[in-house]
């Protein structure tokens, strides 16, 4: 059935672009309410997806790719908003970056999935925040299937810095531009960052951005991960 022109106007009333670069934007989506239960823990987000897209599109022409951009082969990245975050005086955000193995498997090979609960249950209980979910983000920058190799050479001894490194990459190659951009434009007022890594806050602080600090978030700690938090302590100055 063909998109009505009131159902068009609705979707480009939802839809907001962000300069990222000479070539590109951002297309934000969003609000979409976004019920969440885990265990005993229910709340609603508001979910906003975006995508980068060419300069010269118009809201019309993104709907109109839709089909032809292939997104279900790539990744996309989210952030889900809690309370009145842009006016809020004081809000928690979380730079989440995507992990298969650990938010949607339940790995316990590293504390990705408790951090990302846990950071769900602070923001609620704080007020106001925000979870950004960072696509691109799996195994520090280097992919599902070179994480699954650097999988292997941990379980021959090598720590998670090292096994990056016997495969060619850096330790962390993750980049922040894209969900600096989308939080400037959902919020003017500082943030108080969710994190052990000051590499996080630096990002946010170096873009401009203003903040509270951080707030750290240590926990989910097994037998299988704890190798894995002493090398993000000691190699990779995650802090508590």
């Amino acid at each position: 059935m063909d998109m009505t022109q009131t159902n068009l106007q609705m979707i480009k009333e939802k839809m907001t672009f962000v300069p990222l670069d000479q070539l590109n934007k951002l297309c934000i989506v969003g609000p979409v309410k976004l019920p969440i239960k885990q265990g005993n823990f229910e709340a609603t987000f508001n979910w906003y997806c975006w995508t980068k897209v060419s300069t010269q599109w118009t809201k019309e022409q993104v709907v109109d790719h839709l089909n032809t951009m292939n997104l279900a082969f790539g990744q996309q990245s989210s952030v889900l908003v809690y309370g009145d975050f842009e006016k809020t005086e004081d809000a928690l955000v979380r730079m989440h970056s995507i992990c298969h193995t650990g938010d949607i498997f339940g790995s316990q090979r590293c504390d990705c999935g408790y951090q990302l609960h846990e950071s769900m249950k602070m923001i609620v209980d704080h007020g106001a925040g925000a979870i950004f979910y960072v696509a691109d983000h799996e195994g520090r920058g280097i992919g599902l299937f070179s994480k699954s190799m650097a999988y292997l050479l941990q379980q021959e001894g090598l720590d998670t810095v090292e096994a990056n490194h016997a495969l060619g990459f850096e330790d962390d190659i993750r980049s922040y531009e894209e969900p600096l951009k989308v939080l400037e434009q959902l919020r003017k007022k500082p943030v108080t960052l969710i994190t052990n890594n000051p590499k996080k806050l630096a990002a946010l602080e170096q873009h401009g951005l203003s903040t509270h600090g951080h707030v750290p978030l240590w926990g989910g700690e097994t037998d299988t991960n704890h190798r894995y938090l002493e090398t993000k302590r000691e190699k990779s100055g995650h802090i508590r």
